[in-house]
């Protein structure tokens, strides 16, 4: 595997328990810090860019119905950490991101996607000795799409934390935006995401979170140890109401399928999770709920939480509105919103997917991001 310098041309599982903090024992990294997120500071202009991630993005393919019965299919690239990177991209951020493909023509159609959409890859690392990961999308119903993933063994899952440590190193960035996916994919990936947790603390970039759990992947027992170790140097935690107890520090690890939040008083017992994760210094908690909204849990927000309901659109395909949620709420935070203007970008950027085809293809750009108030059967000249 080697990693790219300059522009290139177009052309499983992890498990662990619980550790003082990530990586391996025998490297320097000293202690987490408090909480020292969006409550308390962003870092300030950097020389590098507004946000580093990285992660395994795979090329897409999109069918019009079952695949057994054959038809065309519609060619993309989609991952979750690149669905952020485009979505910031998109609304004037600089985002890096430094995954691994296959040095073959799918690895160097995420590339090229990723350059078009203005994500700097000069970071990435290119396997020849794995290929790019494959993912299919299968309407079945309206509202109802199956997706099935070729990535064992994949150049993404193979990313190494020297790759990772090295494109983060040449421009440490303001923000470091990790998903529970990647640790999720092999031991070198967990690794990689665990280095990258020690250098954001070495530099002083916020870390944010999105939990974004898959049973495909691995068993809630193996993301619980993972996760809660994790916690202590996450400034900004995302997730659904059903991932929180994944992050608790203590308690059993929630059954794989089972919802994650079963109380008399639903919101109590949200509550009640999120103190907990502040305690243990996470700056912000924010929790998707999907067609109910966000709330963000924050010491300094007034009653201790903030509630955002989701704005309203024809849903045409939900795949990706989590990512694109991401986005929205990073970026108001890079611009220096309060919580209440970060909610609002955030369930904004979220209706846009939800209301377009594609993981990303639907993200706004920062002069669109007002449309979604003009009245039905506008024409915009």
């Amino acid at each position: 595997m080697r990693t790219m310098t300059g522009h290139a041309a177009d052309g499983e599982r992890a498990g662990g328990g619980r550790a003082p903090r990530p990586g391996n024992e025998h490297e320097d990294g000293g202690a987490p810090h408090p909480g020292a997120g969006p409550a308390g500071r962003l870092p300030g202009p950097a020389a590098g860019p507004d946000v580093f991630t990285f992660g395994e993005t795979m090329v897409t393919l999109r069918g019009s119905g079952p695949l057994k019965l054959g038809g065309t299919m519609q060619v993309s690239v989609a991952g979750a950490e690149s669905n952020v990177a485009i979505g910031l991209a998109r609304l004037g951020h600089t985002v890096r991101w430094a995954g691994a493909v296959g040095d073959d023509e799918a690895g160097a159609l995420v590339l090229r996607t990723l350059r078009a959409e203005g994500v700097e890859v000069s970071g990435a690392a290119l396997d020849p000795g794995a290929p790019t990961g494959l993912l299919l999308f299968e309407p079945r119903l309206p509202e109802v799409t199956r997706v099935h993933y070729y990535r064992a063994g994949s150049a993404g899952s193979r990313l190494t934390a020297d790759a990772v440590e090295a494109a983060f190193s040449a421009a440490p960035p303001r923000v470091l935006h990790l998903t529970g996916i990647t640790p999720a994919l092999s031991a070198t990936a967990r690794s990689a995401a665990a280095r990258a947790l020690r250098l954001a603390r070495r530099q002083g970039a916020l870390v944010c979170l999105d939990v974004n759990f898959r049973a495909r992947l691995w068993t809630s027992e193996e993301a619980t140890a993972v996760l809660r170790e994790w916690i202590p140097f996450v400034d900004v935690l995302i997730a659904s109401d059903d991932e929180l107890p994944l992050c608790l520090p203590e308690g059993p690890p929630v059954p794989d399928g089972a919802p994650g939040a079963l109380a008399t008083d639903p919101a109590a017992a949200l509550a009640s999770q999120a103190e907990a994760l502040l305690d243990l210094g996470v700056g912000e908690v924010v929790v998707k709920l999907g067609a109910a909204g966000a709330t963000v849990f924050s010491r300094a927000v007034r009653d201790g939480s903030l509630h955002r309901p989701a704005t309203p659109v024809r849903a045409v395909d939900a795949v990706g509105a989590g990512d694109a949620f991401v986005a929205g709420y990073l970026s108001a935070l890079l611009d220096g919103e309060g919580p209440a203007g970060r909610l609002e970008r955030a369930v904004t950027t979220g209706a846009f997917a939800v209301a377009s085809h594609g993981d990303w293809e639907g993200a706004p750009t920062r002069a669109e991001l007002g449309m979604l108030g003009t009245p039905p059967g506008t024409v915009v000249r």
